[in-house]
């Protein structure tokens, strides 16, 4: 069992790293790809991976369940810029934790991720509907900044409605334009 478990996570690591990979490439931000999701590999995240197991979700979700809270994801969110959940600070204004607005680069990187998540677990069942169904489900739970909530669905339904060329050939765009503003 843990064998398989070994395994089995370590494949969907792999498949789902190298898909955000190739749409990061796609995107025209692969050096965000190649950095992506590293610290999977790192005990603290992949050992409760191995545990939790499961292949048809994240294992993150089964450790929750479990005992209450995710040790992988506390460490996961707070090591990557692509997850609106580390862009969370205490405002001086309220004192309160709130949503911080995400750089677009990161929004891409997300959206990337999204979709690879949902080729990975969905498999045969996934079409360009799926990442846009999935983050429409939690939008009311989620704490995320608004125009960063705003940008991403604005994604993730262009993906639905025109699907992933035009989409990719939109975050381009997006992407050109932001490295000559750096120029």
């Amino acid at each position: 069992m843990l064998i398989h478990n070994f395994f089995g996570h370590l494949n969907t690591v792999n498949k789902h790293r190298m898909l955000v990979l190739k749409h990061c490439i796609k995107a025209g931000i692969p050096v965000r790809g190649l950095l992506h999701d590293l610290s999977k590999y790192t005990p603290t995240e992949f050992i409760p991976g191995v545990i939790y197991y499961q292949g048809t979700r994240s294992p993150n979700e089964k450790e929750r369940e479990t005992i209450g809270y995710s040790r992988a994801w506390m460490h996961h969110k707070g090591r990557n810029k692509h997850h609106f959940e580390y862009w969370t600070d205490y405002c001086t204004m309220t004192g309160k934790l709130e949503p911080v607005k995400m750089p677009d680069i990161f929004i891409f990187e997300m959206f990337c991720d999204r979709v690879a998540a949902s080729k990975t677990y969905k498999k045969e069942e996934y079409n360009d509907n799926c990442p846009l169904e999935y983050f429409l489900r939690a939008k009311q739970k989620r704490m995320i900044h608004p125009e960063t909530c705003r940008k991403l669905e604005y994604l993730l339904r262009m993906l639905a409605d025109k699907g992933e060329d035009a989409t990719f050939r939109f975050i381009r765009r997006k992407v050109r334009k932001i490295r000559r503003k750096r120029k």
